[in-house]
């Protein structure tokens, strides 16, 4: 595909029009004109992207390949939840899906309007959106423009996945060159070059996880991320996931009454590392070493795990090393819950309230760590 652009404006003679012409030797700057070849006529291809200086004619290839009507542009209603502006006649796993592959698993954010999101939520709800629609063929203008550049190369790692999965043909037009190798796209054309570089040039960048056992006190960063507003584990140990001695991810283990198995909880991904597929990885690590008895009690413990993040679920329901064993619709009985509370209480003196919790729908889910050697 040839692409061939012509541009005109009218040409200004102002003062400062022919001082600016005389300084720098310019004749006129009415006129725009690039040439561009790009062999993308064929059907094997699924991301590619074009990349250079602001000015240099990405946004007018970007209409040329596939006219303007390809040109992503979201309309989000004012008085919506995201979760209801996308696909709303379409199925809610898919949407929920979708918001999490591109790394925006913040489920509070679900509930908010577009207008109201950070320009990194903005961001990614714009590409859960666009992979739920899966048009055959689009362009998407300004890519990672707007946000910072920590979440710009996860959210270009997490769309590239999971576009890849819709089947169609996606053209990405941007400014940053750092996103090309987290994408890793079947082709890339530079504009500031002119040069144009096919399929297996590019590598995902990889970065170290180290994980280390602590208390409480990393859980004040996390918890704002977590969907649910519960105490604190007893006789938890806690986890963290560093990379470079930043804190990216947190779990918390404790154990079943009788040392009969162990629970994780309070599973967090900081927002700006979502999308990379720490979370699970993070996870398996953990239940691989209580598996292997390195935890304070010296014991070999399988490791229970219960969300009701649906796409936390589905991941966990796809890994080989995990299987799930239940599937509850309903919280607990709330009156039990405020039983218990009250009697916690009388016995620390205290004079709290004691609502309980429980008695609401929450589809909770649980699974169980099965271990690497289960695996096969």
């Amino acid at each position: 595909m040839k692409v061939e652009i012509h541009h005109h404006c009218k040409e200004f003679n102002s003062y400062r029009s022919a001082r600016v012409k005389s300084l720098f030797n310019v004749d006129s700057g009415a006129n725009f004109e690039l040439s561009a070849e790009l062999p993308i006529d064929v059907p094997d291809w699924g991301l590619g992207v074009i990349v250079g200086p602001s000015g240099s004619g990405k946004s007018s290839i970007g209409r040329e390949i596939w006219g303007n009507a390809a040109v992503y542009a979201p309309s989000w209603p004012a008085r919506k939840p995201i979760i209801d502006a996308i696909a709303p006649h379409g199925d809610f796993n898919q949407v929920t899906g979708a918001l999490a592959a591109v790394g925006l698993g913040s489920v509070p954010a679900w509930l908010r309007p577009h207008s109201v999101l950070s320009n990194g939520e903005k961001f990614r709800a714009d590409l859960a959106r666009l992979i739920c629609e899966a048009p055959k063929r689009v362009v998407v203008d300004e890519f990672t423009s707007v946000v910072d550049r920590q979440i710009a190369r996860f959210g270009a790692l997490a769309f590239g996945k999971a576009w890849r999965r819709t089947g169609g043909q996606c053209v990405l037009l941007s400014c940053h060159y750092d996103i090309i190798d987290w994408l890793e796209p079947d082709w890339v054309y530079d504009t500031a070059t002119g040069r144009f570089s096919g399929r297996g040039l590019w590598r995902r960048p990889r970065f170290d996880l180290e994980i280390r056992q602590t208390d409480w006190r990393y859980w004040p960063l996390f918890e704002p991320h977590h969907y649910l507003k519960l105490p604190k584990m007893i006789a938890a140990t806690n986890y963290i996931g560093t990379v470079e001695g930043e804190p990216v991810a947190h779990v918390a283990v404790s154990t079943r009454p009788g040392l009969i198995e162990a629970r994780a909880c309070r599973l967090v991904v900081m927002p700006e590392w979502q999308g990379a597929g720490i979370g699970l990885r993070f996870l398996n690590a953990v239940c691989d070493l209580w598996l292997q008895g390195c935890n304070r009690y010296q014991k070999p413990l399988r490791t229970l795990f219960h969300t009701s993040h649906p796409g936390l679920a589905a991941a966990l329901r796809r890994h080989p090393v995990w299987t799930q064993v239940s599937a509850q619709l309903y919280g607990g009985s709330k009156a039990r819950s405020a039983a218990s509370m009250r009697k916690s209480n009388a016995r620390k003196g205290s004079t709290g309230a004691a609502s309980g919790y429980g008695g609401h729908f929450r589809a909770v889910q649980g699974f169980r760590y099965l271990g690497r050697e289960d695996a096969s």
